[in-house]
């Protein structure tokens, strides 16, 4: 079923519906099928198009963190956190706080 719903979403891409929430989308997508490298490019593609999308902050922290890459993932919930706050998106940012506080308390 996700690989059925991956290839639908990856032929949507370069098309009128190509964004930030198709990206999105497919990283996690990708996320949940456990392919990190396609999951973390499909979601700084999603930044790319909208730098404002918490929610793509978040998985792309997510994503970076299950890859082992803590200081990316580190990066990533700095930076959706303050672009959740801009925004007044309060759940995203306090989600966002309790991942970075994890991996800063495993990192030391």
């Amino acid at each position: 079923m996700n690989a059925g719903l991956i290839a639908g979403l990856r032929a949507q891409l370069g098309g009128p519906r190509d964004g930030a929430l198709l990206r999105y989308s497919l990283g996690n997508a990708l996320l949940a099928q456990g392919d990190l490298t396609a999951a973390i490019e499909a979601l700084r593609e999603a930044i790319e198009f909208d730098s404002r999308y918490s929610a793509a902050w978040k998985a792309l922290g997510r994503a970076q963190a299950q890859a082992g890459d803590a200081v990316a993932a580190i990066a990533s919930f700095e930076q959706g956190i303050a672009v959740a706050q801009a925004r007044g998106d309060v759940q995203a940012a306090k989600e966002m706080n309790v991942f970075l506080n994890r991996l800063r308390k495993a990192a030391q």
